[in-house]
């Protein structure tokens, strides 16, 4: 089985790529996936249930990355065995690029196969499941990498966070303006006017 496609991410592009090595973060986003651990820079044991038709098992394998570009490209790889279910195997070429200052669109290219009992349900059911899975994790990775990112605060908060502080004094001086001066008396007659004033 054969597909491609690509995705638009609400993230830079360094968000991404980190998202893409981040092992909690594929585990989350890998269908059926029940654990993933990191045992070196470039590889992971998994373990996974999958069910192709009426058929489904556990398997236990292992992701390895290689052809690292970093931020722009690599390749993940993965096979497990299912025991009497038989074995799954798969690759993906995942490539991402710029679309604007915060959005990178990813692109990819998946191949998988299965074998023993898994491969006795038909070609366009497995086909239709592994196109089913790989577009499921694709979907929840870009919906994890836009979860991530903190919201930003509203414009009235941020300026009243910029703004200095104003003192109470300086408040209402500047509300209310000070008050008129009381009107200035005449000044005191000469004793000797205020004596004649009285003949």
């Amino acid at each position: 089985m054969e597909m491609s496609g690509e995705q638009r991410i609400e993230a830079p592009r360094a968000r991404v790529w980190a998202a893409l090595n981040n092992p909690t973060v594929l585990k989350d986003c890998i269908p059926g996936c029940q654990s993933l651990t990191q045992t070196a820079p470039d590889r992971m044991t998994a373990v996974a249930a999958i069910k192709v038709g009426p058929i489904g098992a556990r398997f236990r394998g292992e992701v390895t990355l290689s052809e690292l570009d970093p931020p722009n490209s690599y390749r993940i790889d993965g096979e497990g065995q299912g025991g009497v279910a038989g074995f799954a195997k798969g690759g993906a070429r995942v490539s991402l690029r710029d679309d604007g200052p915060d959005a990178t669109i990813l692109s990819y290219d998946v191949t998988a196969q299965v074998g023993g009992r898994l491969a006795q349900v038909g070609g366009a059911l497995i086909d239709a499941t592994a196109k089913q899975m790989a577009g499921s994790f694709f979907r929840k990775f870009g919906q994890a990498v836009c979860a991530e990112l903190p919201e930003a605060p509203p414009v009235e908060a941020t300026m009243a966070a910029e703004a200095p502080a104003t003192p109470a004094a300086t408040a209402f001086t500047a509300s209310a303006p000070p008050p008129p001066p009381p009107p200035s008396l005449p000044p005191p007659l000469p004793r000797a006017a205020v004596w004649s004033g009285g003949r």
